[in-house]
């Protein structure tokens, strides 16, 4: 919504000061790990293409994206796994955590951490989740109707525009071959991932509130072990954040 500030869009502002003091970079280090278990050739792993088209889209050294796919490849490396927590934040706010980690143990504490010291609190699994559905995400540059047609025709499920893009949802399943249609029709790219999208987004009108929730965020981003972050609030319009 025009005027809105959203999770997904706070973070991306934040994305290049993680990439300077290197938190991007481990994050996508293992995320395109995970993504090398389904094979670690791209050319035969549509999910570890888009990870390295991403990790390379936020500068990360090519000796750095093929350490993170052998890893997946070493027998004898410490293997990583993929876990989800549920919380919910200041205001009543829904959040999805996702990690990968070679341990555990150390992973839930430091999340624990985070929601405790940050006015929020965990949650029984599947107590949140339902409020989100897995969606495939692409943000596409440029807007207006001839880019909307363009991506719909592409097998999108739906589009809307936000701040000059197009942001695009797929099935799943379907955002790898929808993203390679709407690169073939002309249109770039800027990012696609499958990710926790709202079913519906709670508002934030006061100031306080909206630096609570913002602080949690950051609090669990900055866990090595967290890979993504998602959540359901939208700072309304005039909130400065």
């Amino acid at each position: 919504m025009a005027g809105h500030s959203k999770w997904a869009q706070i973070k991306r502002q934040k994305g290049a000061n993680d990439a300077k003091r290197g938190v991007l970079f481990s994050k996508l280090g293992k995320q395109i790990a995970v993504a090398a278990r389904g094979g670690t050739d791209p050319a035969h792993n549509a999910g570890l293409a888009m990870m390295i088209e991403k990790a390379k889209a936020a500068n990360m050294p090519m000796n750095n994206i093929e350490r993170a796919i052998q890893r997946a490849a070493d027998k004898n490396a410490a293997q990583l796994e993929e876990i989800t927590y549920e919380g919910y934040g200041p205001g009543g706010v829904a959040v999805i955590v996702e990690c990968a980690t070679d341990n555990r143990n150390r992973t839930y504490p430091e999340v624990r951490l985070a929601f405790s010291k940050n006015g929020g609190n965990m949650a029984e699994p599947g107590s949140v989740a339902f409020q989100f559905s897995r969606k495939g995400v692409i943000r596409a540059n440029g807007s207006g109707e001839d880019v909307l047609l363009q991506v719909l025709e592409a097998g999108a499920e739906d589009a809307f525009e936000e701040e000059g893009e197009t942001v695009v949802y797929t099935a799943p399943n379907q955002l790898a071959k929808v993203r390679d249609a709407i690169k073939e029709s002309g249109i770039e790219v800027v990012d696609a991932e499958i990710t926790f999208v709202p079913n519906n987004t709670l508002e934030i009108t006061d100031k306080e509130t909206a630096r609570k929730v913002i602080n949690l965020m950051n609090a669990l981003e900055e866990v090595e072990d967290v890979t993504g972050t998602h959540t359901n609030f939208e700072v309304a319009e005039g909130i400065e954040v």
